[in-house]
């Protein structure tokens, strides 16, 4: 009777072990699928893979070469974003190295305010690691009214070291592609926030 109870003891560690085991691996594994998205995003960023632009707070080397390359701009809209968005022009011709603004127009024909976040991309991929934006609507949520109309700034330049890059030297052609996703707005900051206080 008694070699029954510590068996039964025994095999209840047991259970609460491979429980607490489980139950560790499932934390680990959900802490993982959260990590994955930003570490993802970085080694794009870092790398350029998958088309995947570069910010830079300026264009510090200044170099500009005599080659040419032509910029193409794609405007799109996802997932049921009721926003009209493109670009001022279809395409730019810029010497490489040299920094450039381009504009796109997002007008808002609903009778709500609406935000949106852009991704964004180039082709062909690898010169992701080249493409550098010093300024980008893309860097940060846009909120239009109902029936507001904006205009949205990119400040760019392609790095010559793209000259040097197998694959990339002869690109004479980059497309920068943009898609708008409809975004919940940030919350309206409170009085304590602001530092308003109602009545005043």
């Amino acid at each position: 009777m008694a070699a029954e109870t510590t068996n039964a003891a025994g095999k209840g560690r047991s259970d609460s072990k491979v429980a607490a085991a489980l139950v560790g691996v499932f934390c680990l594994m959900l802490g993982a699928s959260y990590a994955a998205v930003p570490l993802y995003k970085f080694v794009c960023a870092a790398t350029g893979i998958n088309g995947t632009t570069q910010r830079v707070a300026g264009n510090a080397g200044g170099q500009v070469l005599d080659r040419m390359v032509t910029v193409h701009f794609d405007a799109n809209t996802g997932g049921g974003m009721a926003w009209e968005f493109k670009p001022v022009a279809e395409h730019v011709t810029v010497h490489i190295g040299e920094t450039t603004m381009a504009y796109f127009t997002a007008y808002n024909p609903a009778d709500r305010t609406i935000s949106g976040s852009a991704t964004f991309n180039v082709t062909p991929e690898i010169t992701g690691r080249y493409f550098d934006k010093i300024q980008c609507f893309c860097f940060n949520q846009q909120t239009l009214g109902p029936h507001e109309r904006a205009e949205l700034p990119v400040t760019f330049y392609v790095d010559p070291a793209i000259v040097g890059e197998h694959g990339a030297d002869n690109v004479r052609d980059i497309t920068l592609s943009y898609t708008f996703f409809e975004t919940q707005a940030p919350a309206a900051p409170t009085a304590a926030a602001t530092g308003k206080v109602k009545g005043s």
